[in-house]
């Protein structure tokens, strides 16, 4: 982050949003920060909460699907990180038309105000629901995706870069399992429902996710979808370490639900580079006027690879779930 001074947060009141504000605040040449949101409420609770002795923050009320409103948010900002989206999937099924206003017509409005403004780097974030997507709240995101991958097509001489980092639900982030066996436990509730007792999911905690956007920042090129290597676990087992055994009943899929999430296709395969510790899906179309300025493309993926939470080499079993439900305090 040393190389720029004034970042812009969509939907930055969210879970992602104040961990990584918290996190951008530290730097000593970070000089302002936009928090642009829609909910005043949340925004006055961030104030409050965030400590900011050098008065970085700015809260802008807004929303992406106002693309005049966001456009005036980006003035004189170098990165913007569009975390803003509708995220439900049961929500988005009922209310198709405000689900597409957000996540696609938001997506161009991020992209449009970012080119009018010439933002240098945008980093948009991605879901496991994007990956061969059975419900319209992936199709939307993997509709995003296509058009920040696309965006670098019309950047011109304006220089900005626009990239993708992809990755499952984040534990502990509202309205994921965790809090919501927490939150019945608290209520004394003895029925806890699996959908499925094969069900399995990625693991990857808030500050995880935040470290890994940060990173990404410093080396995207333009064009790449970046997904983490992170562990899979069993949502029984998960269950198991938090309820009585007793208590859980086996309720079936629900509309829109995979058994198992994935973050790499077996048709993103022929275009996957893997690293260290993170794949980058490459853009199938090469620009030839842009330059790679950092080789991310190490090792390519064999033209079988999928990358699901079913078929993964790293696994939390039950001590190393307790573990983490002790690291995330909640």
């Amino acid at each position: 982050m040393k190389n720029y001074s004034s970042f812009l947060v969509t939907g930055g009141t969210g879970t992602f949003g104040k961990e990584i504000t918290k996190k951008l605040i530290k730097y000593p040449k970070i000089k302002r920060i936009v928090i642009f949101s829609r909910d005043e409420q949340k925004q006055y609770e961030m104030r409050e909460n965030i400590s900011d002795p050098e008065g970085k923050l700015r809260f802008f009320i807004g929303d992406v699907r106002d693309k005049e409103r966001l456009s005036i948010a980006m003035m004189n900002v170098e990165v913007v990180i569009h975390a803003a989206a509708m995220k439900i999937v049961e929500t988005s099924e009922y209310n198709p038309f405000e689900c597409v206003k957000t996540n696609i017509h938001g997506a161009e409005n991020v992209v449009v105000s970012s080119l009018e403004n010439s933002i240098k780097k945008v980093i948009a974030l991605s879901t496991d629901k994007a990956c061969n997507p059975i419900n319209l709240y992936g199709a939307t995101k993997l509709a995003s995706d296509k058009i920040f991958v696309a965006a670098n097509n019309l950047s011109g001489n304006r220089n900005t870069i626009f990239s993708v980092v992809r990755y499952g639900n984040v534990l502990g982030s509202r309205g994921s399992i965790i809090p919501i066996i927490n939150k019945a436990l608290e209520a004394n509730k003895k029925k806890f429902y699996l959908t499925d007792p094969q069900m399995t999911r990625f693991a990857i905690t808030i500050d995880q996710g935040v470290d890994f956007v940060l990173k990404i920042i410093g080396l995207m090129n333009g064009g790449e979808i970046f997904v983490p290597k992170i562990p899979s676990f069993k949502v029984k087992d998960l269950m198991e370490v938090m309820v009585n055994k007793k208590y859980i009943q086996i309720s079936g899929i629900r509309p829109g639900e995979k058994i198992h999430e994935m973050l790499i296709s077996l048709d993103d395969a022929r275009n996957t580079y893997e690293n260290k510790d993170f794949f980058v899906i490459k853009p199938q179309l090469i620009l030839s006027r842009k330059k790679e300025r950092r080789s991310i493309y190490k090792k390519a993926t064999p033209k079988t690879f999928i990358y699901s939470s079913n078929k993964n080499e790293k696994w939390l079993l039950k001590k190393d779930l307790m573990k983490m439900l002790k690291s995330l305090k909640i």
